[in-house]
């Protein structure tokens, strides 16, 4: 479903992608693990179209990512949601207002039709009650469900997640965790996930890739993340420095 093949980017002559091969199949979750600035969230922009590589592709579902223009590329993103770190949402709408704003711009629904969708969103992401309230309302971890709402109203394909649990406390983002492991088994759409919430997010994903330094330094499974003996995995994994666990 999603194959990213050779991907280098720079940015002002520093190079963030170095050669990034990477391959997540359909319905399955991906966990993009990796030091801050590593590059993580600039590959998961090129994998939704919002960046242009200097070199390499990005294929989703055969389609290369860099190559489209126009209504074909408007129509693949509409086969993608995207949560975006601090849930993006529109501080003037209200909650009902933000979920249905991609309904009533990318599709011909009804408006009854769009309040049906809206609401069983809503209800699916426990914020029933909440539609008429406006973000700066809601607490974090209801914003970041409110946004996982509107993302997944189109029943997209693909979910692209950056960070879902930043600025969340440890019990609030265990709760965001379990939402997109329960979203996920009910619309087995495909997704990368960008985080930092290790080992937690190993319970949630069915692959793990580790960016270091602009490159794949190691995918696999939780299992085979977990017993790598690589000392730059083992130190991110552990919290540690690689000096302390050769």
């Amino acid at each position: 479903m999603i194959k990213i093949e050779n991907l280098y980017k720079s940015f002002d002559g520093l190079e963030v992608l170095r050669g990034v091969n990477l391959e997540v199949g359909k319905g399955r979750i991906l966990a993009l693990i990796g030091k801050s600035g590593c590059g993580k969230s600039v590959l998961l922009k090129h994998v939704a179209g919002l960046m242009k590589p200097d070199k390499g592709r990005v294929l989703v579902d055969g389609h290369d990512m860099c190559c489209l223009r126009g209504r074909d590329l408007f129509t693949l993103r509409n086969r993608l949601g995207f949560l975006f770190q601090s849930g993006a949402l529109f501080d003037s709408m209200s909650i009902f207002d933000n979920v249905a704003f991609p309904l009533r711009e990318k599709t011909k629904l009804r408006a009854n039709e769009i309040t049906d969708r809206v609401m069983n969103e809503l209800e699916q992401v426990g914020l029933l009650g909440a539609e008429e309230k406006f973000p700066s309302q809601l607490s974090g971890g209801m914003v970041k469900r409110a946004a996982m709402a509107r993302a997944l109203a189109g029943d997209p394909e693909i979910m692209l997640f950056d960070e879902p649990t930043t600025g969340l406390d440890p019990l609030t983002g265990q709760t965001i965790l379990d939402l997109i492991d329960s979203c996920h088994r009910r619309l087995k759409f495909t997704g990368i996930m960008v985080t930092h919430e290790v080992p937690k997010i190993f319970e949630v994903v069915d692959a793990v890739a580790m960016i270091d330094k602009g490159e794949i330094l190691l995918e696999g499974t939780a299992e085979e993340i977990l017993k790598s003996e690589n000392s730059t995995v083992k130190a991110f994994v552990t919290g540690g420095r690689p000096r302390d666990i050769e």
